[in-house]
């Protein structure tokens, strides 16, 4: 697997993130499914969820919390071919 990681992140609405990564993939990815687990409690606060930054590799949130590149990359090819079977 090559090395992967972000290099735009824009907030669109709700808990979804427009991303795009090194590689040209782009894609939104909603996390609304993502922050059940405890660390990511802070992150249910919309107005806190917003407030996230792009490091040398991912996004982040000032709580030490993060996600993988990884981890938002299949979430972004998801619904990249999931639109593409809709425009079909």
């Amino acid at each position: 697997m090559k090395l992967i990681w972000i290099t735009e992140a824009k907030y669109v609405n709700g808990y979804k993130i427009d991303i795009q990564f090194n590689d040209g993939t782009k894609g939104i990815v909603d996390l609304k499914d993502s922050l059940d687990a405890e660390i990511f409690k802070p992150l249910k606060n919309i107005d806190y969820f917003k407030t996230f930054n792009k490091n040398a590799w991912t996004i982040e949130w000032d709580c030490e919390v993060d996600f993988s590149p990884e981890y938002l990359y299949e979430f972004a090819v998801k619904e990249s071919e999931r639109t593409q079977q809709i425009q079909v």
